[in-house]
């Protein structure tokens, strides 16, 4: 037996034989031109046609798939990547070359912008290999057909193809890319097939391999034994327990503290997703899903149904919070490029480009102030990569100015951080981007694997950057938008230190209910007094969990 080791994205205990799922045919190695107006036609078919496919699937998918599928189909029918496609064309290239290479353009820009927008980039690569099929007369790829119990094992899997999954059959996903937030990641959750996704070791699993999972913890057993199974499930069942003691109303610690617990959201159509899982409201949602991949800015008419979609979504009252737009350097806008950096994560990106390009902050502040005058609703509106006091209140004002009645800042930035008490002055609340914080503190490139170990944010000094914002913000609510508010052992740190509201992926809600509710708020300080105290995060996090309740080892390992 062997043990590999991905990352847990839908829960429970699968076990079945693997069924591997071919990759897709690629480029053809002959792509001549026919003219560029009869290229341009054939290719608009192709894309038609894989679109129209996406939205027969969609009509026999699960309910809660048909909002993705529709939305991938949208991308083969975007006229922006139209325009890319014909500019390829001119350039030289053959039809499928010249539509591979405009994909590949979209998907270098949501690949810049990290996060959930990266996790974007799967789902852009299916239409691209969807099309690229039809255009020569292949059959789209996708799952291969069968009619016994398996695990399918693949490179990644597209929305499309998980949604007319049947859970009866298929007992677990595993894939060697892919990421927590990305649509297979949620459709695998809320169709209930258990998955593990970042198991990179999965490319060397062959066909009719016996395999048992766990996609909560993302241990997948090669050639389990009896013995090893029952563990997993045993360990499974434990975590069911725990589990469904969540409160299902609001979060609060067991002396009756109060703590939000909100979902992160990169695009309107989450926003439902994330109030099933029990998401208060929303702690981070991504504007720039309606900048990237365009060739203009959105109009402010249709920011605004965006906006006021999600505000209407959650009960009135409901904390809402919407971050300007993080785009530049290292995210690439078409129509505001700045130019080429030497140090893009350095550079000119977040509040920095909006104070270049005050068009389009104005823009998006007025499509906000309309959103909140439709629905009735208060939206919070807080700004990216703000470093010092100038730049909060140059934000701040701009923001009030256009009818924004509660206004924040993004800290993710030490100065921000050690400062907060002055930078703080003029907004009225805060939330912390632990994933740039960390970024920042260790001068480590987050998007650099090998650096790992010193960008989690169990590091001690990322803690105390954190404490220090609580300690100087006063009576400002001070939240977690990153990673870290989703780990159930580090929500009781992040508390213990002063934070009073969580943001994470909708999944991860149940697991920090959970865990909140066992705890009061002294056993949370004197938690995070003791991974403080810790001169390594792995001494942080061990000494987290000994003096943490027993049960949250069991959500956390």
């Amino acid at each position: 037996m062997r043990t590999l080791s991905g990352l847990g994205v839908s829960a429970g205990v699968g076990q079945a034989h693997a069924l591997l799922v071919s990759p897709a045919p690629g480029l053809p190695t002959s792509d001549p031109s026919q003219g560029t107006e009869a290229d341009m036609a054939r290719i608009e078919s192709a894309l038609n046609k894989v679109a129209d496919r996406l939205d027969e699937r969609s009509m026999h998918a699960d309910p809660s798939a048909l909002a993705v599928l529709q939305a991938t189909a949208m991308m083969a029918r975007d006229p922006g990547l139209l325009t890319s496609i014909k500019s390829h064309l001119t350039d030289g290239h053959g039809p499928a070359h010249a539509l591979w290479a405009a994909f590949d353009d979209f998907c270098a820009q949501l690949g810049a912008a990290g996060g959930y927008l990266a996790e974007r980039v799967t789902d852009l690569r299916n239409v691209r290999d969807r099309a690229v099929a039809v255009m020569q007369g292949l059959p789209e790829p996708g799952v291969p057909s069968f009619d016994s119990p398996v695990i399918l094992v693949a490179e990644d899997l597209a929305p499309a193809d998980t949604a007319t999954l049947n859970p009866d059959l298929v007992r677990g996903l595993i894939t060697a890319a892919g990421g927590p937030t990305s649509h297979t990641a949620i459709l695998a959750s809320q169709i209930g097939i258990p998955a593990v996704v970042r198991c990179s070791e999965a490319r060397e699993i062959e066909d009719g391999t016996p395999l048992a999972l766990d996609g909560v913890t993302g241990t997948v057993l090669v050639e389990p034994d009896e013995a090893a199974v029952a563990e997993l499930t045993s360990r499974a069942n434990r975590r069911a327990e725990v589990l469904a003691s969540a409160p299902e109303g609001d979060a609060t610690l067991s002396d009756g503290e109060r703590v939000l617990v909100l979902a992160n959201i990169g695009s309107p159509s989450d926003a439902p997703t994330a109030k099933k899982k029990g998401a208060e409201g929303v702690g981070l949602f991504r504007t720039e899903f309606l900048f990237l991949d365009r060739q203009d800015a959105p109009t402010v008419n249709e920011q605004t149904e965006a906006y006021a979609t999600v505000l209407k979504t959650f009960d009135e009252g409901a904390k809402v919070v919407f971050r300007t737009l993080d785009a530049g350097a290292d995210k690439p806008l078409a129509f505001a490029d700045l130019g080429p950096e030497e140090n893009p994560a350095l550079g000119r990106r977040g509040l920095r480009l909006s104070q270049v390009r005050t068009d389009l902050i104005d823009a998006q502040l007025e499509a906000l102030a309309k959103a909140a005058e439709q629905t009735g609703r208060d939206p919070y509106v807080m700004a990216p990569m703000v470093a010092t006091r100038a730049e909060a209140e140059w934000f701040s004002s701009r923001a009030h100015a256009a009818g924004i009645k509660t206004v924040g800042i993004m800290v993710e930035v030490p100065s921000t951080a050690l400062r907060s008490a002055q930078v703080l002055e003029t907004v009225d609340f805060a939330s912390i981007g632990t994933n740039d914080l960390t970024q920042y503190a260790m001068a480590a490139d987050r998007l650099q694997g090998e650096l790992a170990e010193l960008l989690t944010p169990w590091q001690p000094a990322v803690i105390q950057l954190v404490k220090a914002t609580c300690d100087g913000a006063g009576e400002r609510l001070i939240g977690v938008c990153g990673e870290a508010a989703g780990d159930p052992l580090l929500a009781l740190v992040l508390v213990g230190v002063g934070v009073r509201s969580l943001s994470m992926a909708a999944g991860k809600i149940t697991a920090v209910k959970a865990t909140l509710s066992r705890h009061s708020l002294d056993q949370c300080r004197q938690i995070a007094e003791a991974a403080l105290a810790a001169s390594s995060p792995e001494e942080a996090r061990k000494a987290a969990l000994e003096l943490a309740d027993p049960s949250v080892e069991v959500l956390v390992s």
